[in-house]
C-alpha cells in the first residue's frame, strides 16, 4: 500500500521554506522518505536571488565516501548535476552530514565547473575524487558540424581545487567517446588516493570494435578500450578490491569473443585489467531467452556484496523478459527476483493504480537503479514507467521498492507524498539515482532534480564534517587546461616523411663486431627502453616500455610502406607504461615504430662507444624516434584465408 501523509499546505509550504524535512507520518525512530532540498547557490551578479529552494536539475550521480572495513557515519557526500538554468549552474555539491551546499562556482564563462548532461562521480580517497563531466565548448573545433561535449572528459578533484581536466578535440580519431561509468579502487594504506580508477563508455567509431575505457595508474591517464566486445559500457562498481563494469549488449556488435552468450559484466582486480565475467548468471527465464531481451545491469555494492537489477528491453525485443534482481556474494549468484525463482508480484492494490505508476504490471517496469543497503541484507529498487520521454519523468512519480536477498518485498514507498505534492515546487519525478550509505540512511534523486532522504526523525542530520582541503563557504572556479587538448597551434607544420626509403627490420642474426676505435661520450639516455612485447587473444599487441622523461608517443604498425593500425598520440609520464594496439591478421605488420615528442630534457650519462657509430637522440623535447620493437609472430589464421 502506498504510504501517504495528509498535512494542510500552509503547513507544508512554511516546513519546507523552513529547512524542515516533509514525508510520511511514521512511529518514533522508523526511517522514512522525506524532501530535505538545499537552498539554491547564491545568485550571479545581477540576478534576484531566492531563498525558496528550487531543483538542481539533472542529476548524474550521488555517491559517499565510504572508508573501507570502517563503520564511519556518511557524513561525506557529493553529487554532479546538469544545473537548472540561471538558478543552479552545472556543477559538484558537496554533503558534509548537516546538508548539501556547492563546491563548485559557475566559471568565469557561466558554463559550470566540471559539470555534466549525465555525468558519475569515482571518490579516489577521503579528499580525492573523479568526476565525469563535459567539456567545454572553448575547447571544441569550429567548424560547421556541432561537436559532442556531453560527458566525455574528466575532472580530478584534490587539495581544494581541480588538479587535472583531460579531454581530447572533437571530430578526431583519438576522441573521447561518451562516459557513463566510473569507480576506483580505495587506496591501501599509506597512500590516500587511489592508483587504479576506470571510465568506460560508449562503443568505439566503426570499423574498431571495443568499447572506450581509461583507465588511471596513479601518474598518468592511458586509453584502455576494451577490445573482447564492441558494446557500449554503462555502470561500474567497486566491490572490495575488484571493480565490475555492465554492458549494454545489443546483439547487433562485432565481437571478439563467442563462448555462447556474450558476457554482460566484465570485471578489474587491483592493478589488472579489464576481462569478462566469466561466472555463469542466473539472469535468463529459459536458455532460449535472448540476451539483447533485457536492459544493462543496473550494479549497487556494499559489504561483500555486488546486487545487479536489470528489467525488459522495450519492444518486441524483451518479448517474454521481466525485472530481474540478482546478487553476489563470495563469488556465487543467486536471483533474488525473476522469472526463476521469484517473480516480482503486483506491488500495488489497484492495477489502474499500478498501470498509471509503472505502465502496467510491476515485473514489466522499468529498472532505474539499485542500492543495497549497509547492514542488512535487503537493497531499494528503483522502478518507473517504460518509455517515459523527459516531460513524462519530470512529471511522474518516483517509486522505491524494498526487497530482501531472499526476494520478499518488505515495503514499496512512492514520492512525492500528498502533502509534497501539493508544495510550491511540487518535487515530481521518477528516479534518477538512488544510494545507501549506510542502514536506514539512503538518498534518492528524482529525474527534475529534487533529494529525498531516508533516516530516522532525528537523526537525519550527523556530525559536520566538510571535504579536508576543501574551505568551507568558497567556490572553485577554475579547472586547468585539458590534457589532451593543444593549447598552442605550431608555427610550421612536421615535417614531411612520407617520402622517405624503408628498410625492412633484421629480426635475427648476428651482428659484425665493429673493429672502429673506442671512446668515452656524454649522450642522452634513450627515451624509450626495457620494450617487451606479447600477443593477447591472438591479435592484440601488448607493449611494454619504459620512458625516461615525460612524452607524447604513438605507436604504428606498417606493413611495408602502408599504416596498418596505430594508437592515438597520447601523453606519458616517465616510468614504465603500455600501449594496447589491435592487428588485423589478414594486414599483419612488418615492422612497429614509435612516434615520440620528448616534453623534458632528456638525462645523460657517460658511455663508451664506437667512433662512427649510430647517433643517440638526445634532442630531448619534440625530438623524433623509430626505434624498433620486435614484432611477434603472426597467429593462425584458422579460416581468415592467406595473407595478402
Amino acid at each position: 500500500m502506498r504510504r501517504r501523509s495528509g498535512l494542510m499546505l500552509c503547513i507544508a509550504t512554511l516546513a519546507l521554506m523552513l529547512g524542515v524535512p516533509l514525508g510520511v507520518s511514521a512511529a518514533a525512530g522508523e526511517a522514512t522518505w522525506s524532501l530535505e532540498q538545499p537552498p539554491p547557490p547564491p545568485p550571479p551578479p545581477g540576478v534576484k536571488g531566492s531563498s525558496t529552494p528550487v531543483a538542481l536539475g539533472k542529476i548524474g550521480d550521488i555517491e559517499f565516501w565510504e572508508p573501507p572495513g570502517s563503520s564511519a557515519q556518511p557524513n561525506r557526500g557529493l553529487l554532479i548535476t546538469h544545473g537548472n538554468g540561471v538558478s543552479v549552474p552545472p556543477g559538484v555539491w558537496a554533503y558534509n552530514g548537516a546538508g548539501w551546499h556547492p563546491l563548485t562556482g559557475p566559471g568565469p564563462a557561466g558554463e559550470g565547473i566540471c559539470g555534466a548532461t549525465d555525468g558519475r562521480i569515482a571518490w579516489a580517497g577521503p579528499a580525492d575524487f573523479w568526476t565525469v563531466s563535459d567539456q567545454r565548448p572553448g575547447q571544441a573545433p569550429s567548424g560547421g558540424q556541432k561537436p559532442p561535449l556531453e560527458d566525455d572528459s574528466l575532472c580530478h578533484f584534490a587539495a581544494g581545487r581541480v588538479v587535472g581536466s583531460y579531454a581530447r578535440l572533437a571530430f578526431e580519431e583519438n576522441s573521447y567517446e561518451k562516459l557513463s561509468g566510473a569507480a576506483c579502487v580505495a587506496p591501501e594504506p599509506p597512500l590516500v588516493s587511489s592508483d587504479d580508477c576506470w571510465f568506460g563508455g560508449e562503443k568505439l567509431p566503426s570499423p574498431r570494435v571495443g568499447a572506450f575505457q581509461l583507465h588511471w595508474n596513479g601518474s598518468a591517464l592511458e586509453e584502455q578500450p576494451y577490445l573482447n566486445q564492441g558494446d557500449p559500457i554503462e555502470d561500474m562498481r567497486t566491490l572490495e578490491s575488484s571493480i565490475f563494469e555492465s554492458v549494454a549488449y545489443s546483439g547487433q556488435d562485432l565481437h571478439n569473443e563467442q563462448r555462447g552468450r556474450s558476457p554482460v559484466l566484465h570485471f578489474a582486480e587491483a592493478g589488472g585489467e579489464m576481462e569478462p565475467l566469466q561466472e555463469e548468471l542466473p539472469l535468463y527465464a529459459s536458455e532460449q531467452e535472448l540476451t539483447e531481451a533485457l536492459t544493462y545491469l543496473h550494479l549497487g555494492a556494499g559489504e561483500g556484496a555486488l546486487w545487479a537489477a536489470t528489467g525488459k528491453q522495450p519492444g518486441p525485443a524483451g518479448e517474454g523478459a521481466q525485472v530481474t534482481v540478482l546478487r553476489r556474494v563470495g563469488g556465487g549468484w543467486t536471483q533474488v527476483l525473476g522469472p526463476a525463482e521469484h517473480p516480482l508480484p503486483d506491488l500495488f492494490e489497484s492495477s489502474q493504480e499500478e498501470h498509471e505508476l509503472l505502465g502496467g504490471p510491476a515485473a514489466n517496469a522499468e529498472v532505474r537503479a539499485i542500492a543495497p543497503e549497509p547492514g542488512s541484507e535487503d537493497a531499494w529498487l528503483a522502478l518507473a514507467k517504460p518509455d517515459d520521454g523527459e516531460r513524462e519523468a519530470a512529471a511522474g512519480e518516483a517509486v522505491l521498492v524494498h526487497i530482501s536477498a531472499q526476494g520478499t518485498v518488505l515495503g514499496v514507498q512512492t514520492l512525492p507524498s500528498v502533502a509534497e505534492r501539493q508544495l510550491p515546487s511540487n518535487a515530481t519525478g521518477i528516479v534518477q539515482r538512488v544510494v545507501c550509505p549506510a542502514l536506514e540512511d539512503c538518498w534518492m534523486a528524482n529525474a527534475s532534480g529534487w533529494l529525498y532522504h531516508l533516516a530516522p526523525e532525528g537523526e537525519r542530520t550527523l556530525p559536520v564534517s566538510e571535504l579536508p582541503g576543501f574551505s568551507a563557504g568558497s567556490l572553485i572556479n577554475e579547472r586547468p587546461h585539458d590534457e589532451g587538448v593543444p593549447q598552442e597551434v605550431a608555427d610550421a607544420p612536421p615535417p614531411d616523411t612520407s617520402g622517405e626509403q624503408e628498410e625492412a627490420p633484421d629480426y635475427g642474426g648476428t651482428f659484425a663486431e665493429s673493429k672502429a676505435p673506442v671512446v668515452e661520450a656524454k649522450i642522452a639516455v634513450p627515451l624509450l627502453s626495457h620494450m617487451s612485447s606479447r600477443l593477447i587473444h591472438g591479435t592484440t599487441l601488448e607493449l611494454r616500455f619504459h620512458l625516461a622523461v615525460r612524452a607524447r608517443l604513438r605507436l604504428i604498425a606498417k606493413r611495408r610502406k602502408r599504416i596498418v593500425a596505430s594508437t592515438p598520440m597520447r601523453t606519458f609520464q616517465a616510468g614504465n607504461r603500455k600501449l594496447l594496439l589491435r592487428l588485423n591478421p589478414r594486414q599483419w605488420p612488418t615492422k612497429l615504430s614509435f612516434e615520440t615528442h620528448a616534453l623534458a630534457p632528456l638525462p645523460t650519462s657517460t658511455v663508451k662507444e664506437t667512433q662512427g657509430g649510430p647517433e643517440h637522440s638526445g634532442k630531448g623535447a619534440n625530438s623524433e624516434s623509430t626505434e624498433l620493437v620486435v614484432l611477434p609472430h603472426m597467429p593462425s589464421l584458422g579460416g581468415l584465408g592467406s595473407l595478402p
